[in-house]
């Protein structure tokens, strides 16, 4: 894999990866190609498992942690949600940063148990929000939009992987993240929709947020879709922002310089003929502006830079423990108030 204008300064990280499976294996062959890493060990309970891929990128294999060299600087802990706090508590005491797939932990007690761990030996945990990195989204916050409203919809084709937690935790809380962090204020109520239809948690959420602010956010995940759709739009006084992370497709659409000034004059427009007016760009009532995304650095591969150069530098990585915690109380509240009614 590249590392586009990727600049590595000093040894490579020693970095172990435990949990051996899809996700793992996408982080265990990003690090053994990565300048700034060193990948030492790959853990996991299926030691086959875990010795084919180790075999593959040239490090050994463990099936416990406490296998594991004293001398680790980093590790990403991307097990079943239910043991992240057993394998990410241990490896912060011995003062290795982390960074924990999402989410957190599957409680808050379990969330709180990893971030007491991080303060006491001052090991950093990041957690893997990766949506955060996505090529689009860092281009438009780059801009400085503020939403008022945003819309997302997050489906997939049923797969028995993350079964252990409903779509909430599993799907929507990418989502929730997202929007917390846009949004930059306190949820203060909300409503919440949602039933099991293939396992034995909730497989499709609907939940509308108000925020202290006023903005207001609808977010959709479903696991049991035919059809895949990652979409995410924005809206706020001045402009209107909609990205299809499946595509890696943005479109900025905002008021232009002569839209005070000329926008009386498409009043007398009839009904429906707005659809053919391109001059409206062209005359500076809009401006149009297509994301060009291609080539663009891909969400995991960015993440685990950021993470690397966090823990060289000693900085806090772009999403940190807190934010963790923050969209999983969240989530939280959102499950609990779904199970209150569910189907």
């Amino acid at each position: 894999m590249s590392h586009p204008e990727f600049a590595w300064e000093g040894r490579p990280l020693r970095v172990a990866v435990v949990g051996g499976g899809h996700l793992g294996t996408f982080h265990s062959r990003i690090y053994a190609a990565h300048p700034g890493a060193e990948l030492v060990a790959i853990v996991d309970l299926d030691v086959k498992r875990a010795e084919a891929l180790a075999r593959e990128l040239g490090c050994v294999a463990a099936a416990d942690i406490s296998e594991l060299p004293g001398d680790l600087d980093a590790a990403s802990v991307v097990v079943s949600t239910p043991a992240h706090a057993a394998v990410a508590v241990p490896l912060l005491e011995r003062g290795i940063p982390c960074l924990v797939e999402k989410p957190l932990a599957e409680s808050l007690a379990s969330a709180d148990a990893i971030l007491a761990a991080a303060e006491r030996s001052g090991a950093a945990v990041a957690v893997g929000h990766v949506e955060r990195f996505q090529p689009g989204l860092r281009r438009v916050r780059e801009m400085g939009l503020a939403p008022r409203f945003i819309e997302s919809h997050r489906l997939t084709a049923f797969s028995l992987r993350s079964s252990e937690v409903g779509v909430v935790h599993d799907l929507m809380i990418h989502d929730l993240d997202l929007v917390l962090d846009a949004v930059g204020s306190q949820v203060v109520d909300f409503d919440a929709t949602g039933g099991r239809i293939l396992t034995e948690h909730e497989d499709i959420a609907s939940v509308r947020l108000i925020f202290e602010n006023g903005a207001r956010a609808s977010l959709t995940a479903s696991r049991v879709s035919l059809s895949p759709m990652r979409r995410y739009r924005m809206f706020g006084p001045d402009s209107y922002v909609s990205l299809d992370f499946t595509k890696n497709y943005g479109l900025v659409v905002r008021k232009g310089p002569n839209w005070s000034s000329d926008r009386a004059s498409l009043a007398a427009l009839a009904e429906g003929a707005m659809a053919g007016r391109i001059d409206v760009v062209e005359q500076g009532l809009l401006e149009m502006e297509e994301l060009e995304l291609a080539g663009e650095q891909q969400p995991l591969q960015a993440e685990l830079d950021a993470f690397l150069r966090a823990v060289r530098d000693g900085t806090e990585h772009e999403v940190d423990g807190r934010d963790g915690r923050r969209a999983l109380e969240l989530a939280e509240r959102i499950t609990d108030r779904i199970r209150s009614q569910e189907w």
